[in-house]
């Protein structure tokens, strides 16, 4: 009977080994749609080579919270494209005794604490911004002003335009914004027909499963086709996220702890989870970390540090952490190493053809807090990286639809790119084994692949075409470069 036992469970182990093999060897469906390497889900093979993180490059302030509605404790920004104008939304905020006098600049006071607003900019590029005059809040006597809220629900105002095609015209622009109900943390929901005059869903909140003391994000997940919340909670003693879905922005799922697999316990204390713009079944965000028991200064009213770090998901729950390094650092301003500075924003908005940006917050707690603009290249988080030395990787099975390969890279002037597509066996397919590659090298963000083909008369979009819909494999052998997305077009 032992022996029986013993057999049985041997058998019942390989059968699972063999179905998680051929579970891993089943071909992806890509399609036409843009693959990212922000991780390594079409990876299956990789030698000397790395995935590598790449930090955006500031480009200056576009913003200074100087007005009077605003303030040093200003944060919170939401961005997003909205046909011909970009939209900005921020918290602005005043709270006494945050800065440190010592820093002070000759001239810079603290200024009267004031109730929590949401301000408003736009602009026509991404780059110049300005605050219209709107007229619907009074402030200091005044409706002279870009305040598009007022009050407890301005504390992290995030609104997004609904991409839902069954959302009516009063309600194309939807917000998440906390507040408390029966001294009870709580998300309520607004809507509005043009992005300024915002009202409540309804007096009671849409979500109640979390604490939501900061910037939680919701939009629609146009892939999945339901409303999605990414917002604030706490597990392990730390504050981490939540992820939630809807189908009417009403009623919710209940909220799952984000997976952050095998990595240290940290505070994200944002999240800025947005689907990415060119590829929106990859979600992409820009948490701040929070490390409380880290003062740069020792006459600092409040204890800690922060900088942004990069994280992605293809599910909103389980999240690749394997970048523990920081995304943006503070940096050579001593103001950006205060407690609760350097926040991104929520939303990546192309600002021209080959170039996204993202909105950081500077300098918060001093007269000085502003918003800084910085730029990836398009889909530049995450590269396949490669030395000079080289290296190489192999993809899982996929299969694919378009009739070009249209590859995102970057080489060194000594660098290059081949690459070969192979059955699912990883046997050269006629016509595309890697002496036939070109070699591709330069910095492009899309690059058509074309093969030679001096000595057949078939095109490479034809020779491509003959392979649409085979599951195939695709070898790369680098030098000397990034590769940061591919698509067959």
């Amino acid at each position: 009977m032992r022996t029986f036992l013993g057999s049985f469970c041997v058998l019942l182990t390989l059968t699972a080994l063999s179905a998680k093999s051929a579970e891993a060897e089943a071909p992806v469906d890509i399609g036409s749609r843009l693959e990212l390497f922000v991780d390594d889900w079409l990876i299956d093979s990789m030698s000397e080579l790395e995935l590598k993180l790449h930090s955006p490059r500031s480009m200056g302030r576009v913003l200074t919270l100087d007005r009077p509605w605003e303030g040093v404790t200003s944060e919170y920004v939401t961005v997003f494209k909205d046909e011909d104008r970009y939209r900005m939304y921020f918290r602005g905020s005043n709270h006494v005794g945050y800065t440190i006098p010592s820093m002070l600049k000759p001239g810079e006071k603290e200024v009267p604490e004031h109730t929590r607003t949401t301000s408003y900019a736009e602009s026509s590029d991404g780059l110049s911004w300005s605050r219209p005059s709107l007229g619907i809040f009074e402030f200091n006597g005044s409706k002279d002003n870009s305040i598009v809220w007022m009050g407890k629900e301005s504390c992290c105002f995030a609104p997004f335009k609904d991409a839902n095609p069954a959302a009516p015209p009063e309600a194309r622009y939807k917000a998440v914004s906390a507040t408390t109900r029966d001294d009870k943390p709580a998300l309520m929901g607004f809507v509005s027909p043009d992005a300024i005059h915002w009202k409540k869903i309804r007096e009671e909140p849409i979500i109640t499963d979390g604490k939501f003391d900061s910037l939680n994000v919701a939009f629609w997940d146009t892939v999945r086709g339901h409303y999605v919340a990414i917002y604030r909670d706490f597990q392990n003693s730390a504050r981490s996220i939540k992820y939630a879905s809807s189908e009417d922005f009403v009623n919710w799922t209940p909220g799952q702890f984000g997976r952050f697999g095998d990595t240290p316990v940290e505070h994200l204390y944002t999240n800025a989870t947005t689907p990415y713009f060119r590829a929106p079944h990859i979600y992409v965000a820009f948490p701040r970390r929070y490390l409380p028991w880290k003062t740069k200064l020792d006459d600092s009213p409040f204890q800690g540090a922060c900088d942004t770090v990069f994280m992605s998901s293809r599910d909103g729950v389980h999240w690749d952490r394997r970048f523990m390094e920081a995304f943006i650092r503070p940096g050579r301003d001593p103001r950006n190493w205060m407690h609760r500075t350097n926040l991104a924003s929520w939303g990546v908005v192309p600002t021209s053809p080959d170039e996204l940006s993202i909105y950081v917050v500077r300098n918060r707690d001093f007269p000085s807090v502003h918003i800084e603009r910085s730029v990836l290249r398009l889909d530049g988080f995450v590269s396949v990286n490669a030395d000079y030395s080289g290296g190489e990787f192999s993809t899982r099975p996929l299969i694919f639809s378009g009739e070009s390969l249209v590859l995102n890279f970057a080489t060194s002037a000594a660098g290059s790119i081949r690459l070969e597509i192979q059955d699912t066996q990883g046997k050269p397919l006629p016509g595309f084994a890697l002496d036939a590659s070109p070699l591709i090298w330069g910095d492009e963000v899309e690059h058509t692949v074309s093969w030679d083909r001096s000595h057949s008369r078939k095109t490479s979009e034809e020779m491509l075409r003959r392979i649409k819909g085979m599951p195939v494999r695709l070898r790369f052998v680098m030098k000397d470069a990034d590769l940061y997305s591919l698509r067959f077009k």
